[in-house]
């Protein structure tokens, strides 16, 4: 998780002083980072609480996340996208990155699960406990 973040801070580190984000995408984009932020501490909590239920909520969260990658890939991939095909690959590797960053949480969750339980639940089993 902490090297996704990584390469989240290199795009932003890459253009900076300018925006990288264009404007059409800046939403989905800081609701990404946002649900990222809440996936991470949710993820610390589980792991010092190791509380299954907590840890099968980190897969509804996930949720939200894998949304918001949906939406940002229709923008990308539509007909009226005024920006380089360079820009909507990076705007598509950054959506990724906070993608995979929100898996990673998810499978801390399956883990406590396992670490309660003893077995590994399947990813569409995590939000049954």
């Amino acid at each position: 998780m902490g090297a996704l973040a990584v390469h989240v801070a290199k795009i932003a580190r890459r253009e900076y002083p300018k925006h990288v984000v264009p404007a059409e995408v800046q939403e989905f984009v800081a609701d990404m980072a946002n649900v990222a932020i809440a996936l991470g501490e949710s993820a610390k909590e589980v792991l010092v609480s190791r509380d299954p239920r907590e840890a099968a909520r980190l897969h509804e969260q996930d949720d939200a996340m894998d949304e918001l990658y949906r939406r940002l890939f229709t923008v990308l991939i539509e007909r009226d996208w005024q920006y380089s095909v360079p820009v909507g690959v990076e705007m598509a590797l950054l959506g990724r990155f906070y993608e995979r960053f929100a898996d990673h949480a998810v499978e801390i969750g399956r883990r406590v699960i396992f670490m309660d339980t003893g077995s590994m639940p399947a990813e569409d089993e995590v939000s049954t406990y």
